[in-house]
């Protein structure tokens, strides 16, 4: 019930963010992704587990409805830089912590992955991303009319 709670409040506030904004979700979402073909255009290749867990399913069933992509598991890297959270006694690692992005930005984060000895404060493992942004510029002809229209004595 908490976690269904939450998914339904994350769409909430989701929807309430402009269309034109770049929106990016991160955190532990305690969702391990598998390698089912039908979620690839939503997690791509770079994926730990073999099977879905529950919380796997509802994070890509919620990326599909707001045309997200998982990017954290899209880049290949070798597997202990995917993990994020090992298990006590950390016989099992697990890649539970996602990074999230609208799919027409997904080519501003260029890199994904996690840092095993980055002392946190946290039994999570660092996950860092490396994000490329690019600000909007006001075009030149505007410049140029308003200059001309100086000029004239307009």
């Amino acid at each position: 019930m908490i976690i269904k709670k939450c998914y339904e409040e994350s769409e909430q506030i989701f929807d309430h963010f402009p269309k034109y904004h770049t929106k990016i979700l991160l955190g532990d979402f305690n969702a391990k992704l598998g390698r089912e073909d039908i979620f690839k255009p939503t997690t791509g290749n770079g994926i730990l587990h073999q099977e879905s867990s529950g919380n796997g399913l509802r994070i890509v069933n919620f990326d599909t409805s707001k045309n997200l992509v998982i990017k954290s598991t899209m880049l290949l890297h070798r597997n202990i830089h995917k993990h994020t959270w090992p298990s006590p006694g950390e016989k099992t690692h697990n890649q539970i912590d996602q990074i999230l992005i609208d799919r027409r930005k997904h080519s501003s984060i260029l890199d994904v992955r996690s840092f095993r000895g980055a002392e946190c404060d946290t039994d999570h493992y660092l996950v860092v991303a490396k994000v490329r942004e690019r600000l909007a510029v006001k075009k030149q002809a505007d410049r140029s009319f308003m200059g001309r229209d100086l000029i004239l004595g307009r």
